[in-house]
């Protein structure tokens, strides 16, 4: 069937094209008895106003763009339901697309997306690399980085401090009596990991005068197994670590599933923190222990923030940084 057009709408109500406009963008000054007429045959014909058409007329397309990577993955899921429930309240439309944390599909994304029109763009990110920032400042709408941070602190962002959260775990460790005490991380070529969470690591260490091991030091990719296979290198080792800080849930449950495989006792034998407080924390057994970021509300900020620069509103703090806290279960003693 082919599209039904606003001429046809007009055509079969016997009004002007501008009149079926007025009625369609809900402007006051037409007649009840036109309305009237032209809502019936809005709805006879099944006409839509074509958005791409009302945007290029408005410059607004009232869509936002959303740059992910990895939908999957729990984490960035509950990042998007935030932003989604946002979007929704002030009456915009999603595209979500998946980058796999590749830049140069992220790029491409990016490019994409400011040719469908979109009116801003969250981006969630591992590596906001020099390229992504002058990318970011090249583009012609607003961009709010979600749960993602780059260092110049140019591009608008929300998250939490990545390292007091791991220097609190770390020191929660030490508090307890442990010295031997590993990070699982997930990759660094992230900047979270790399510039954050192992300084806060490695700063708890040393205010304790703790040497600092490089084989207590291992590098995940966010997958369960990689949890498993950390543990498993861990384990190896002539000195075991008794306390594990873990980069991420799922290679969370992959550190203590190894280590039960093993035999180990958790909490008695291995205390283990982990770092997102997803579901998945609750789902396994123990319960895990963990720094409690308000992933949903990190992605609801970047949203509402979003909204203030695509209507030009004054914002005083373009860089937000939420609270955290650390949540004990029975993954610690």
């Amino acid at each position: 069937m082919m599209n039904v057009t606003i001429y046809d709408v007009a055509r079969e109500a016997n009004v002007s094209m501008a009149t079926v406009s007025r009625v369609v963008n809900g402007n006051p000054n037409v007649k009840p008895t036109t309305r009237k007429k032209v809502m019936e045959v809005i709805d006879r014909l099944g006409y839509r106003p074509n958005a791409v058409a009302r945007g290029l007329a408005s410059k607004k397309t009232t869509t936002v763009g959303v740059i992910i990577p990895d939908i999957s993955n729990i984490f960035f899921a509950e990042l998007a339901r935030g932003i989604e429930d946002i979007a929704t309240m002030y009456k915009y439309n999603i595209i979500l697309s998946n980058s796999d944390q590749n830049k140069d599909k992220e790029l491409h994304l990016l490019n994409t997306m400011l040719g469908k029109q979109v009116d801003g763009l969250v981006f969630m990110g591992g590596d906001i690399t020099p390229e992504h920032v002058a990318e970011f400042e090249r583009s012609p709408v607003p961009v709010v980085l979600a749960g993602s941070v780059e260092d110049s602190k140019t591009i608008p962002s929300v998250n939490i401090d990545y390292r007091q959260a791991a220097y609190e775990a770390v020191k929660l460790f030490i508090e307890k009596g442990h010295k031997d005490i590993a990070f699982v991380s997930g990759s660094f070529h992230d900047t979270i990991n790399k510039d954050w969470k192992l300084k806060g690591y490695k700063e708890a260490l040393e205010e304790a005068g703790i040497s600092y091991r490089e084989e207590y030091v291992l590098e995940g990719d966010y997958t369960y197994e990689s949890g498993v296979d950390c543990w498993q290198k861990l384990s190896e080792l002539d000195h075991k670590p008794t306390a594990v800080y873990v980069g991420d849930d799922e290679m969370a449950i992959g550190v203590v599933h190894g280590a039960q495989d093993d035999g180990l006792q958790i909490p008695e034998q291995l205390e283990v923190i982990t770092s997102d407080n997803t579901k998945l924390a609750l789902m396994v057994r123990p319960q895990l222990t963990s720094i409690i970021q308000p992933l949903y509300d990190i992605g609801a900020v970047g949203m509402r923030l979003l909204t203030k620069l695509m209507n030009k509103e004054e914002v005083e703090e373009k860089i937000v940084i939420l609270p955290h806290r650390i949540e004990q279960r029975s993954s610690t003693k």
